[in-house]
């Protein structure tokens, strides 16, 4: 699943197609997603300009003239992708091949007023889509539990002490809590636990002092360093624009069990290579030597 970086990623593909521009066409080509789709749907965004776009969380947040919010989450493999409109550079105008012949898992349709069209397309049909009525998004089900974004100042290691008092769940389990910090996936939860030293055994109410200054530090270096790297392409993800993003190839822990950890390279000592255990269902992979 597309975790923060990807979905900034995408934020950030979709802000120049849709800001400032009004919604001409909308073509919803079934009538559910992993969810029905919004009541009335089509004709809600029909005709709306785009105020902006912004992320919450793993949530895209497109936000309408009429105060409305149209939620979109991409779900397991859930992807959208941009084709110009009328004011791109020369060779990149907008062309109706998507809206024409859309491919077989192209779900949602829309085509802006420069002639630009933006596609969802879900193979799995995990993601799914809302609309969140004016002054709603605050109260939504979606959005009201989530907590603070890793990237601001709100996730310091005050606040992560304080949240973590108490918990005995595993610091790895208590990273993918999205009501302790919003956003950290499964991947970015071990690459962080890795940079900062800490074993994703851990119980979670032992990271205070240096221990959660180090925390925040590593989750916020690693977001922002997958962010610049256009996130991890890991088998459905892509870019706005059809890009793989390259981050993965930065992994330092994941996905590279039995090699040996990044930090030592190569050595006789097994205890460097990188280990894998499932937590809560997923795989977390640590290197035993580093992470204590």
């Amino acid at each position: 699943m597309p975790e923060l970086p990807e979905v900034e990623t995408v934020v950030r593909g979709l802000r120049p197609a849709l800001e400032g521009k009004r919604i001409a066409r909308v073509e919803a080509r079934r009538p559910d997603l992993r969810f029905p789709l919004p009541y009335r749907f089509v004709d809600r965004l029909t005709g709306r300009t785009v105020i902006e776009v912004v992320r919450r969380a793993k949530y895209i947040l497109i936000r309408l003239d009429n105060s409305e919010t149209w939620l979109a989450h991409l779900g397991m493999s859930g992807r959208f992708t941009v084709s110009p409109g009328a004011t791109a550079t020369s060779g990149q105008a907008g062309h109706n091949s998507c809206w024409d012949l859309p491919a077989k898992h192209d779900h949602v349709i829309v085509e802006m007023s420069d002639g630009g069209q933006v596609v969802f397309n879900d193979t799995r049909r995990f993601g799914y889509m809302d609309l969140i009525p004016p002054g709603g998004e605050a109260e939504s089900p979606h959005l009201r539990s989530i907590g603070p974004e890793p990237l601001s100042q709100d996730f310091n290691p005050d606040y992560l002490a304080g949240v973590l008092r108490g918990k005995k769940t595993p610091i790895k389990v208590a990273l993918l809590d999205q009501k302790v910090v919003a956003g950290i996936g499964n991947i970015y939860a071990c690459e962080a636990l890795w940079r900062a030293g800490l074993s994703p055994r851990r119980s979670a109410y032992t990271v205070a002092g240096q221990r959660a200054v180090r925390l925040v530090d590593a989750v916020q270096s690693v977001l922002a360093e997958a962010i610049e790297a256009g996130g991890s392409s890991l088998r459905d993800y892509v870019q706005t624009d059809g890009e793989l993003g390259y981050f993965q190839h930065n992994w330092a822990v994941y996905g590279r069990e039995g090699e040996f950890c990044l930090k030592y390279g190569d050595t006789d000592e097994e205890s460097c290579r990188v280990r894998r255990i499932v937590q809560s269902g997923r795989s977390t992979f640590y290197c035993p030597q580093r992470q204590r």
